[in-house]
């Protein structure tokens, strides 16, 4: 049996999915984020780090110092599009720069031929390990760069504009614009938290109050095409006095997202924010729990990059022979619990294409599984029902398989556990027929 990479068993199921949000692919497209970052997950395999250097390598650095003309002495499309993200101010890191490019890149069908410069730059090229890269493997190779043509043929419309977040997540805010007519004053009260410039709150009778555009919590990104991303204490009001009288083009972000929660990245912004005004309202007084309730976490629980992870305790794993099915699970439980080794309490991360667990303490990585290699995932019954476990294909990418391993873990209450669950087979289900 040929070998399988689960980055592209993966990234073909995204491939279908975004194919079946439109024809059109927009940022507000549901797959749109998860296929963004498989691209990257596979840009970043097996990119080696230098010896003796401060600077961690990332895949931006590779298409960095790819050559700058074509062989007839013109700047390339790639070359182009390079200069275009160094000018773009709204980024601070190589990972968010990394992340405009390869949305520039759908955004201009041209993710194929920028590969490919990669491919043909043997000094580059060498960065990457053959062992683990997908780049340097044959027969990887020839299936991603098909894919990478099936995404080229796609139409992508995304905006450009709305960046200022890549740094920290492949998640975007809604992004609106505002335009306010020439006055006085706006009427905003403004506050500076980790160089972004938040509405902390409207002046009664004011423009901005009366327009109803900008809400409290709001971030204003730009004015009349001024960036303020990594803005200091007054910055956003000194253009807005240079701009007095004169009309307003102001690019909000919401902390409201799409599906009417609290953008992510901005929740620890958010609650500073309310220590300084108690009455930001950040929710709808409905039913339900307001958007900023259901993010907090509970003890048990905690924050990364703007997601809730899971405080779980590890028990250990046995590897249970040549079937991984669900029917398999009870008892491949007790053959782990058999084992008595020592529990570790861990975080327990389950992204959008993979899970992650490390070790509290020392932050160790533990394990981490894309989602394909996971076969089935399900709780313990009697007598403890916050005992989870999954199966995993010990060896996913080598010829001959080596059999499967049962990774178990106990939740702090049963309703997390059933939540858990819930994420990972979310997760695998709609990719675990390329297992």
């Amino acid at each position: 049996m040929a070998p399988k990479d689960p980055l592209l068993g993966t990234l073909k199921v995204c491939l279908l999915n975004l194919q079946s949000d439109g024809d059109t692919v927009t940022d507000s497209s549901p797959h749109l984020a998860s296929c963004c970052e498989l691209l990257e997950l596979i840009l970043r395999k097996g990119l080696q780090q230098p010896v003796l250097s401060l600077i961690h390598r990332d895949y931006w650095q590779c298409f960095e110092q790819i050559p700058h003309q074509d062989t007839c002495g013109r700047l390339s499309a790639l070359s182009l599009a390079l200069e275009q993200t160094r000018v773009c101010r709204k980024l601070l890191t190589a990972q968010g720069r990394g992340r405009y490019l390869l949305r520039l890149a759908l955004s201009r069908k041209a993710l194929p031929q920028f590969i490919a410069h990669l491919l043909h730059t043997p000094r580059i090229l060498e960065w990457y390990s053959p062992a683990v890269s997908i780049l340097r493997n044959e027969e990887f190779l020839e299936p991603f760069m098909s894919l990478l043509l099936v995404l080229s043929q796609m139409e992508f419309k995304l905006d450009m504009q709305n960046c200022s977040f890549l740094d920290e997540s492949w998640l975007l805010p809604v992004c609106e614009t505002y335009e306010a007519v020439p006055c006085r004053e706006i009427g905003m009260v403004l506050r500076y938290l980790s160089g972004r410039v938040f509405v902390l709150d409207l002046l009664p009778g004011s423009q901005a109050q009366v327009d109803k555009f900008i809400r409290p919590g709001d971030v204003i990104d730009e004015i009349n095409g001024i960036s303020l991303r990594n803005s200091k204490n007054g910055q956003a009001g000194m253009v807005l006095s240079r701009l007095k009288g004169r009309p307003l083009s102001m690019r909000v972000l919401r902390w409201r997202d799409r599906d009417g929660g609290v953008y992510r990245p901005l929740i620890k912004l958010l609650r500073a924010l309310r220590v300084e005004n108690p009455t930001l309202q950040l929710g709808p007084a409905s039913s339900q729990q307001s958007a900023d309730e259901e993010q907090r976490p509970t003890p048990s629980q905690c924050l990364k990059d703007g997601r809730i992870v899971y405080i779980v305790q590890f028990l250990g794993k046995a590897n249970i022979g040549m079937f991984g099915g669900k029917e398999v699970l009870q008892h491949a439980i007790p053959q782990v619990l058999q084992k008595n080794q020592p529990s570790k309490e861990v975080l327990f991360d389950m992204k959008e294409t993979h899970l992650t667990c490390t070790e509290k303490n020392t932050k160790l990585e533990l394990f981490q599984h894309h989602y394909p290699e996971i076969s089935c995932v399900g709780r313990y019954g009697q007598p403890d029902y916050t005992i989870f476990a999954f199966c995993v294909a010990d060896s996913p990418e080598t010829p001959q398989s080596t059999g499967f391993c049962c990774v178990a873990l106990r939740a702090s209450t049963v309703k997390e556990c059933e939540e858990i669950v819930c994420r990972i087979a979310t997760g695998f289900k709609h990719t675990e027929w390329f297992v």
